[in-house]
Parts: C-alpha cells; sequence; structure tokens
C-alpha cells in the first residue's frame, strides 16, 4: 500500500497542476477558493525572551512583518551542520521538489545533518497561497512572512531567512542562501569547503564575490537611482545566486539590516552590511553565476551552477550520484 505521504504528495502535484492550468486561462471563483482551502495552521510566535543584543537605536527598518507559515522546532532536536535557506516563488513547486528529491534531500548525508528551507513571501493570489500551505503541511520545509512576494522584495526574503535562523537556528555552523534555479554539488560544498571535521569559523563568508557599481539606466533589471544609492562603487558583494557564511553572522547581519536603508538589490544589499560589520568576503572560484553546459568532470570542481531547470536538476543529479567512482 503507498505511504501517506506518498498519497498527499500525489494529491499536491494534482492539485498544483490543475490550480496553475485554472489560473492561466481565467481568474478562479469564491466556488473554486472554497474547494481549494485548507484548514491554517497556528503559527507559534517568536519567545519573547530573545531579544538581539546591542539595539539602541530606533530601527530604520524594523522588518515589522509576521510569519504565516514557520517551523519553529525544526532545530530544537539537533543543531544542523548546515541550514540551506532557498529563495523562491509560489509557483515553482516543479523546482521545489526536484531540489527536495536530488542535492536538497535532507537523508543524503548520515552523518551530517542538513536542513532545507524554502522562502517565500504573500503572493497576491489566495489560491496559490493555499496551495503553497498544503505543500508545508506535507513537507514541513516552507516559511513564509506578510510582506508582497516579488522581484523588488528579494532584500525582505533574504532578512526573513536571517531572522529565521537567528531566532529559531543559532546554534547551526553554517548557512547558505542560494535561488531555486540553482545546482548545488553538495559533496564540494561539505567536505572540500566548510569541512565538517575541522573547527567551525566565525564572521566567515564566501561566494562569487563582485566589485561593481551601479547601474544607472533605467531599462536595467538592476537600476540603482542616485537618490538610493548616491556612491559610484557598491561594496564587495557575493552573488545572490549563492553564498555561504557562518551562522553567527545571519544574526550579524539581521542586526545590521534594521539600521541599514534598504535597497532592492539583495546581494548588493547584503555586501552593505557586511561592510558596516567589518566582514570582507571571501572569494570562491567554485560559485558560478551563469549557466554552465553539463559535463560531468566540469560539475565535479563547481560548487554552483545558475539557470538549472528541474528536469535538468534531475538528470545532473542521477548522473553524478551513478558515476561517483569514474575518474576525470
Amino acid at each position: 500500500m503507498p505511504s501517506k505521504v506518498s498519497c498527499l504528495y500525489l494529491l499536491t502535484v494534482v492539485c498544483w497542476a490543475s490550480a496553475l492550468w485554472y489560473l492561466s486561462i481565467s481568474r478562479p471563483t469564491s466556488n473554486y477558493v472554497g474547494h481549494m482551502s485548507v484548514p491554517m495552521r497556528k503559527i507559534a510566535k517568536p519567545p519573547k525572551n530573545i531579544t538581539f543584543t546591542n539595539i539602541r537605536t530606533r530601527p530604520l527598518n524594523p522588518h515589522a512583518f509576521e510569519f504565516l507559515i514557520n517551523e519553529p522546532k525544526k532545530c530544537e532536536s539537533v543543531a544542523p551542520f548546515l541550514v540551506i535557506l532557498i529563495s523562491t516563488t509560489h509557483k515553482e513547486f516543479d523546482a521545489r521538489q526536484a531540489i527536495r528529491e536530488t542535492w536538497g534531500d535532507e537523508s543524503t548525508f548520515s552523518d551530517i545533518r542538513i536542513l532545507t528551507i524554502f522562502l517565500l513571501g504573500k503572493n497576491t493570489d489566495s489560491v496559490l497561497n493555499q496551495m503553497v500551505e498544503q505543500e508545508s503541511q506535507i513537507f514541513h520545509d516552507i516559511v513564509v512572512e506578510n510582506f508582497i512576494d516579488s522581484y523588488h522584495n528579494l532584500t525582505l526574503k533574504t532578512m526573513m531567512g536571517m531572522r529565521w535562523v537567528a531566532t529559531y537556528c543559532p546554534k547551526a555552523q553554517y548557512i547558505m542562501k542560494t535561488d531555486s534555479d540553482i545546482f548545488v554539488n553538495m559533496d564540494n560544498l561539505i567536505y572540500k569547503l566548510l569541512k565538517p571535521t575541522t573547527k567551525p569559523r566565525r564572521r566567515y563568508f564566501t561566494g562569487y564575490v563582485i566589485n561593481g557599481g551601479p547601474i544607472r539606466d533605467m531599462r536595467s533589471k538592476w537600476y540603482m537611482s542616485r537618490d538610493l544609492y548616491p556612491d559610484s562603487k557598491y561594496p564587495p558583494f557575493c552573488s545572490g545566486t549563492g553564498y555561504v557564511f557562518s551562522a553567527d553572522v545571519a544574526e550579524l547581519i539581521y542586526k545590521t539590516s534594521l539600521h541599514t536603508r534598504l535597497l532592492h538589490l539583495e546581494d548588493v544589499y547584503v555586501g552593505l552590511c557586511l561592510r558596516k560589520l567589518g566582514i570582507h568576503p571571501y572569494q570562491n572560484s567554485g560559485f558560478n553565476h551563469w549557466k554552465m553546459a553539463y559535463s560531468l568532470c566540469r560539475y565535479r570542481r563547481v560548487i554552483t551552477v545558475h539557470q538549472i531547470s528541474p528536469e535538468e536538476m534531475h538528470r545532473i543529479w542521477n548522473d553524478m550520484s551513478s558515476k561517483k567512482h569514474l575518474r576525470c
């Protein structure tokens, strides 16, 4: 007989497919929404005795958002070695599932505890919010705050992740922030970069470091106005496609963000917070922020690759897993 989780998963896939098809041809009616509704779980609020020290001035960005979906007990039993924060959107169920079944599988390493957490805001479509709530009830790996989920709110999404780690998982050793279209070579990340047998690092931050300046062309996706950022150069920052840092930095960045003017370019904003903290990000050529044609030997040398579809993710993972005995 199929397990309960398998049945729930199959039901979720069918519901997602039906909902997205329906949304593509029309707006949902009130009857449809009622049919898809699921009971909302009561979300545990952060304990009142949790504080972030050294905040002595009135916050510039108070991050006054509430958790709509939370997993506050994920780190209660055992502190994880690595927490992976994945920025995603509501319609990317296939990408989330591909990650769960490949490099984000929490059971891949029997001797190392890894947590995978998907980060979302609130969608303007109630049906999509309900579908994510249902997905969360099955997999328990989704965190949502009540800001509007959009490209210009990516910084809020990342700060939510920092807040979650600082509040609910402060004893983790390392954190990775990445996106849902990234392939991660977990063997290289864990054994070659983080090295579980060595002493945990502190105030550590690494990724693909970019040294650049603001783009003033209003047609650009990365446009930055002089009013928001008057300087001609950004501080060194890591591409938001994937970076890794020691867990103590999560709280430091979150606290610093409360007093740092918000920018919509998430990776640049994190770089600004790091500069205030006096933390210099280390360059690591294993982090690729572009797409790279697949070859076994090529992918064995990297940590991240960008613009990977769910189908490609499965193919790459299966090929690399089945050919570990081969040499390059």
